[in-house]
């Protein structure tokens, strides 16, 4: 099916950009606000213009945006309001821009991510970019930056810091104009500490960004990625077959979640093997032919991609729930939580608070009656890893690289409610894990005695014993009594 589709179009800075601008176009006021994540992974928030006089920045923010060495922030512009169509353009070119700042010349330079805000905070309001730190202040950077973004003129805006020996910083903006090349905008203007806002100021922009609250949000960010990516509409095509609402059978539906090398993978066959249950993936095998290519992708696109294979998975649920238990390797929330880690920059101080509404289970999304979470140490995870040679994404190899953001990942998971995460320590043997979450399941449903018919199979299950031979036997005969009630 994926080879009868046409070849996708080259990502290119001056074909994400739109028209080009005029020379009497006016330019899109930046935000005056910016958050910079420095070593350590702690942000340092600053300000750029305005009225009050203000502090200082942060010394170690002056210290990057300042001499010695010069700086200058490219960050990518979003219309206010901005639709779904423009909220992916700015994505790709942001993505776009981080290829093209670390190849030569400009790979010599130093990269930190940067967000652009305004004051007021709220959805929409937050602009991508890096800052870019030259410690040779070479004017060939300047030079190169203005040629990169030539190809842009509806681009990234490029802002230049200058600052001296007292911490103080001034930031000025360069606009490329019709017959007069690069010129500065206006008069330079002091930066100035800013408070730390109360939530990371991506978080209210999550749910149309990677956090999808229900799947047209998702849809429509894969219909928009169609004139680009043409296996987008194949995903389309057959979510449009789901039911808009997917029921579960009478059968009971565990997730099984982990991060990569946890033993998921062995744990789910066996939990389905001893409870003689379906097992089904998330994304499905109908879509993981495409996997790699939206893996490729910015985190919205990739994101949507997920969160869609969710709902085609809940409909494969709504079939197999008739007939038997069903165990589910991923679901919802590995979909969230990794779209959390990665757009929250900062360590985990910045994640959005315990109870905050984007821990929520889709309203739409077919619910699992339990979620389990295997752990592992950092250590066991980085020895399974080499010992296996796997595989991996950009995601899971971000997860070896950088330690702040698996411990991210895992927090991300275990504030998910509505359903939570059971916590499993998948260190020990592998029949010691089995046993384990045997035993979670078990438990489970024992304490909700308002299903009679998992009580009963967990009663019998009780009864016979907890190997996994006698638990499959179990089941097999406690699903032979369900199908006579």
């Amino acid at each position: 099916m994926a080879s009868a589709l046409r070849p996708r179009s080259p990502l290119l800075l001056g074909r994400l950009s739109g028209p080009r601008r005029g020379a009497c176009a006016p330019a899109m006021a930046p935000p005056h606000r910016f958050a910079l994540e420095l070593p350590g992974c702690t942000l340092a928030h600053f300000a750029v213009g305005g009225d009050a006089p203000g502090a200082l920045p942060d010394p170690r923010a002056a210290a990057l945006l300042g001499p010695p060495g010069r700086s200058y922030s490219l960050c990518v512009p979003l219309a206010p309001g901005g639709d779904c169509a423009a909220r992916v353009r700015a994505a790709r070119l942001h993505q776009r821009l981080l290829h093209q700042l670390r190849r030569d010349p400009l790979r010599r330079c130093r990269l930190r991510p940067l967000l652009c805000y305004g004051p007021g905070g709220g959805a929409g309001g937050v602009q991508h970019g890096f800052l870019l730190h030259d410690p040779s202040d070479s004017p060939d950077t300047r030079r190169a930056l203005f040629s990169l973004l030539g190809e842009s003129p509806e681009g990234p805006r490029l802002g230049e810091f200058v600052g001296d020996a007292r911490l103080q910083v001034w930031q000025r903006l360069w606009e490329l104009r019709d017959g007069a090349g690069w010129r500065q905008v206006g008069p330079r203007e002091r930066v100035v500490s800013a408070p730390e806002p109360a939530l990371h100021p991506v978080v209210p922009d999550l749910p149309s960004s990677g956090v999808f609250p229900h799947r047209e949000a998702a849809r429509a960010v894969l219909e928009a990625c169609i004139p680009f990516i043409p296996e987008a509409q194949a995903v389309l095509d057959l979510v449009d077959q789901c039911p808009e609402q997917a029921q579960k059978g009478k059968f009971p539906v565990i997730a099984i979640e982990g991060l990569d090398a946890t033993g998921k993978t062995t744990v789910t066959q066996s939990v389905s093997d001893s409870l003689n249950a379906v097992l089904l993936k998330s994304p499905p095998a109908c879509i993981s032919q495409w996997r790699k290519i939206f893996d490729d992708e910015p985190t919205i696109i990739r994101r949507a991609f997920y969160s869609l294979g969710n709902y085609i998975v809940a409909s494969e649920i709504t079939k197999e729930s008739t007939k038997s238990p069903v165990i589910v390797d991923r679901y919802w929330h590995s979909t969230a939580a990794y779209a959390i880690a990665t757009e929250v920059t900062g360590g985990l101080q910045h994640l959005p608070p315990a109870h905050h509404p984007i821990y929520q289970w889709p309203r739409d999304l077919l619910k699992p009656d339990l979620v389990l979470l295997l752990t592992v140490s950092p250590e066991e995870r980085m020895h399974r890893i080499e010992r296996r040679g796997m595989e991996r994404t950009r995601e899971e190899a971000e997860l070896e690289a950088n330690s702040i953001f698996r411990q991210k990942v895992e927090v991300s998971y275990q504030r998910m409610e509505n359903p939570c995460c059971h916590v499993v320590d998948a260190s020990p043997s592998r029949e010691e894990v089995l046993q384990m979450v045997l035993s979670v399941i078990q438990n489970n449903f024992l304490s909700h005695p308002e299903s009679m018919r998992y009580t009963e199979v967990t009663r019998k299950i009780s009864q016979i014993g907890g190997s996994p031979f006698s638990l499959s036997h179990a089941y097999t005969w406690a699903t032979d009594e369900i199908s006579m009630w």
